[in-house]
């Protein structure tokens, strides 16, 4: 039997307590049903995230994101899988949420799963949009935006301004690579862009042995 609806709520609120304490903070400021919202949305969002860099993310493969994502379609359709579900299936039925996000956000886990180098920024920046920006367009529709963003790849001219809420969610990202530049080598990954590394004549080895010196500084 799957959970009530109080008690699903109150797990996504004691999750986002726990690992991401400042933006919980945040989100007491919301009223009561949009706060609900955002800590369902987050602790969707982070299990989607948990798929490739988790505890069991070795186990990840194509079909796993092909099966979380036939579970997410279950969730839009009303029908919660597990617990978590209870309170994002509802908070679905209180917000007008558009799919197509949460179906990038796990195409950025595929991204995960197949790329570990990225040659160039624009490269870099879809992924970015898919993993971060994603949240953006689920966070404004809640927040009552009455235009909701739109992502600059669905916006039409690839020229077309980018809306500061995926601008937001993107440039969190760049922070969070920057930070864990170290941490994503040591697995093996590489999110700064290839084409930068080279401008300074800066090497995939040299990264991956953690080299730090003057080219690190310009």
């Amino acid at each position: 039997m799957l959970a009530s609806l109080d008690e699903a709520y109150e797990a996504c609120r004691q999750v986002t307590a726990q690992y991401s304490k400042s933006f919980y903070l945040a989100t007491l400021l919301m009223p009561e049903e949009k706060r609900r919202a955002i800590w369902a949305i987050y602790v969707w969002c982070r299990r989607t995230d948990e798929l490739v860099d988790g505890p069991a993310a070795k186990f990840t493969t194509k079909e796993t994101l092909d099966k979380w994502e036939r579970q997410l379609e279950s969730n839009f359709a009303g029908i919660a899988v597990d617990d978590e579900d209870v309170a994002l299936v509802d908070t679905l039925e209180r917000f007008p949420l558009d799919i197509q996000p949460f179906r990038d956000m796990i195409a950025g886990q595929r991204m995960d799963l197949v790329c570990d180098r990225y040659q160039a920024f624009d490269d870099l920046l879809l992924y970015c949009y898919r993993v971060a920006g994603t949240v953006g367009l689920m966070s404004t529709v809640v927040m009552g935006v009455e235009t909701p963003a739109r992502a600059p790849w669905d916006a039409g001219p690839q020229d077309a301004p980018m809306d500061e809420a995926i601008a937001l969610g993107i440039a969190n990202q760049l922070t969070n690579i920057l930070r864990d530049v170290g941490e994503d080598a040591q697995r093996g990954r590489i999110y700064l862009p290839l084409e930068d590394l080279a401008m300074f004549d800066y090497t995939e080895a040299d990264l991956l042995n953690g080299v730090v010196d003057d080219r690190c500084d310009r």
